[in-house]
């Protein structure tokens, strides 16, 4: 009989598929942000893709639809038996319920939203407000509010939710073309033009619009953030 000894580098377990192109583009930041010379420098990565998650959307904002927690606890544990040290969860909105899915588990889970956080509170804020770019779940549970509000930060957000919604849903049919990239941008920069220091992009379908542009836009992304973090947590662990 054959034994199972699970490598004793750090593995990071990614809650994927919410949406599926949002996962593949944090494997991509993570790749990205990592120092390496040769393939074995890069992060272990186990990633549950799984589009089948019920809807956060259904669940916490239309109440039409069954909660996905039991199927989010399932691929947590899932990643955990399957070697993973740590947990991420690629969607803001799913960490709604990230209380549930770190009881669940005996591994640390990288909490995106209080990491986003402490990553803006470390920056010069003369105004400590923030614009929010987030899909309404995330808006109406108060995630990043509750956040920000430990750091002494308020929070504004768009004139028009609904169109940052309209923008979401679309990028999950349509993929991250020129159209909704236009049409995020004219609401961020309106958002931006209201008195604060800096947007915080708080859905990973709006960072699949707006990686890499616009320069001159003061803003942290949520996405980038945990990417950082997961390379930092896997390194600092591992004996590089």
């Amino acid at each position: 009989m054959s034994h199972y000894y699970p490598p004793t580098h750090p593995i990071v377990g990614v809650l994927g598929g919410m949406g599926p192109a949002a996962t593949i583009d944090l494997m991509r930041r993570v790749m990205e942000a990592t120092p390496a010379a040769d393939d074995s420098d890069h992060i272990h990565l186990l990633v549950d893709q799984n589009p089948k998650v019920p809807s956060r959307i259904d669940a916490l904002i239309n109440g039409t639809g069954p909660s996905p927690l039991d199927e989010l606890v399932r691929m947590a544990k899932g990643l955990e038996s399957a070697g993973a040290t740590m947990l991420a969860i690629a969607c803001n909105t799913a960490h709604g319920y990230v209380g549930d899915i770190a009881a669940a588990v005996s591994i640390p889970l990288l909490d995106m939203i209080a990491l986003t956080a402490e990553a803006i509170a470390r920056r010069p804020l003369p105004r400590r407000r923030i614009g929010m770019l987030a899909s309404t779940a995330v808006v109406q549970l108060g995630l990043y509010e509750r956040a920000f509000e430990a750091f002494g930060i308020e929070t504004r957000y768009p004139n028009d939710q609904a169109e940052i919604m309209a923008v979401i849903k679309a990028v999950k049919k349509e993929g991250a073309t020129a159209e909704l990239r236009s049409r995020l941008d004219t609401v961020a920069r309106q958002l931006a033009a209201d008195d604060v220091d800096l947007l915080a992009i708080a859905c990973t379908e709006l960072s699949l619009l707006i990686d890499g542009r616009d320069a001159g836009m003061a803003k942290v992304d949520a996405l980038d953030v945990l990417a950082s973090a997961i390379v930092e947590r896997a390194r600092s662990a591992a004996a590089w």
